[in-house]
């Protein structure tokens, strides 16, 4: 089992007050979630609060205070109970989490009113993140206005609040050694999943029996499972994005198009791979999967340390732009149809996405209106062109109708990309994807 180190969370969390100066940072554990009545969801903690602590025990706060005397990092936290953990589980209580977790000072998370003051008012800001806890966010901003009502007297204050994002996610974008191990191993598991799925599928079965051999792949080699719901879209269920319910059974001639990554200690791979269930593409699923197979390979060509971040995606989206002009699916001036976004009844969506702790990960694209994030060594995204020619297709103003041969194709071709120094790395390679290799 490849983990993080506690000296690794420590570096991350140093880096951070760096980053902070004389302010004091917050982050909230994520709260457990109820699927129905009182049966919960299996708990996930909050990306940035684990990234920050490997902490995964909900009911928890993290104070950052690089000011403070004596306490630098502070953990409010379940106490110990053992009649409470006889039904929901170890906790690592008061002295547990300075012990194992490296806090300077650990306080029962009923404290937090009482204590927290003392890590607030010698700073000159908050970070924290206003997120969808409003409770929480009442707190925080409760402490903030007694305070700032304070201030005439005390001559300290926080001054404002500021979000935390803006300083954390940019860190998280670049992946450690040790992050990037277990990425490899998510993907890795992903692709196998992916072959035996395809190895499973054939003509007759339903969705879900694909899907159950995906999920049970992920939890036998070790992860911890789906990284989120795994789409099994077959036939005209392909051109639904996020087509989940997976119900239908195969027929003859359709496609099969999968999207399902496994998640490993938190980290997540995500595949996309579209196939013919007979073992033979007809003639228009071939030329539509050879188009978006040629729009990834170029726009994988361009995922390059240096390069804006819209890069791969606009050549992806020449690529089909060409290609659908070329089948007279689109007609006129390409500049034109690209800049006006006429495509967009053929390909709705970007061409990827961040991956790591999350699978749409954390930080920016852009870094202002004008100007995109540009490419480094240790970024991870996604690069996923599609083409889904809907049986209802309607084609902007202007544009041909699409003849009836064409309808009720979807093919996605995805695939997890290592920004290196020199280039790129597909991280999913494993998972064939040449027309050989998807027929039999």
């Amino acid at each position: 089992m490849i983990d993080l180190t506690q000296t690794e969370y420590r570096q991350r969390r140093e880096r951070l007050m760096e980053k902070i100066g004389n302010g004091t940072a917050i982050f909230r554990s994520a709260p457990h979630a109820v699927m129905h009545n009182d049966v919960e969801y299996v708990y996930r903690q909050d990306s940035d609060f684990f990234y920050l602590t490997g902490f995964n025990e909900p009911e928890a706060v993290a104070v950052l205070a690089p000011h403070h005397a004596e306490h630098r990092f502070i953990l409010f936290v379940q106490p110990k109970d053992p009649e409470k953990e006889t039904w929901t589980g170890y906790r690592w209580g008061v002295e547990g989490v300075k012990e194992y977790f490296g806090a300077d000072e650990a306080y029962p998370i009923h404290e937090l009113d009482e204590k927290l003051p003392q890590y607030l008012e010698k700073a000159d800001r908050i970070f924290y993140h206003l997120g969808r806890d409003r409770k929480f966010n009442d707190i925080i901003l409760s402490h903030w206005q007694r305070l700032i009502a304070g201030y005439p007297k005390r001559g300290t204050a926080p001054i404002a609040i500021e979000d935390t994002n803006f300083i954390l996610h940019p860190m998280r974008l670049v992946k450690s050694p040790t992050e990037l191990e277990m990425i490899r191993q998510a993907t890795a598991i992903s692709a196998t999943a992916h072959n035996r799925a395809r190895e499973f599928a054939k003509v007759g079965k339903y969705e879900y029996q694909i899907q159950a051999e995906i999920e049970h792949t992920f939890r036998i080699e070790g992860g911890i499972g789906p990284a989120y719901p795994s789409i099994v879209a077959s036939g005209k269920n392909a051109c639904i994005l996020h087509y989940i319910e997976n119900n239908c059974q195969l027929q003859d001639n359709d496609l099969l198009l999968i999207d399902a990554g496994c998640s490993y200690g938190y980290y997540n791979g995500d595949i996309t791979r579209t196939f013919p269930v007979n073992g033979k593409f007809t003639p228009e699923q071939k030329i539509i999967y050879e188009l978006v197979l040629d729009a990834q390979l170029k726009a994988i060509e361009a995922v390059q340390p240096g390069q804006p971040y819209n890069c791969f995606h606009d050549t992806a989206v020449r690529v089909l732009v060409e290609g659908l002009m070329d089948l007279g699916l689109l007609v006129g001036d390409i500049e034109e149809i690209i800049k006006e976004e006429k495509y967009k009844p053929f390909y709705m969506h970007r061409t990827g996405h961040w991956l790591g702790l999350d699978v749409h990960d954390a930080g920016g694209y852009k870094c202002n209106e004008e100007t995109w994030q540009t490419l480094q060594a240790g970024h991870v995204l996604t690069v996923e062109p599609g083409m889904y020619i809907s049986p209802d297709i309607k084609p902007v103003e202007g544009q041909p109708e699409v003849p009836e041969r064409w309808r009720g194709i979807g093919i996605r071709i995805e695939d997890d990309v290592l920004v290196t120094p020199t280039g790129h790395e597909v991280l999913t390679s494993a998972t064939p994807k040449s027309v050989a290799e998807m027929e039999y």
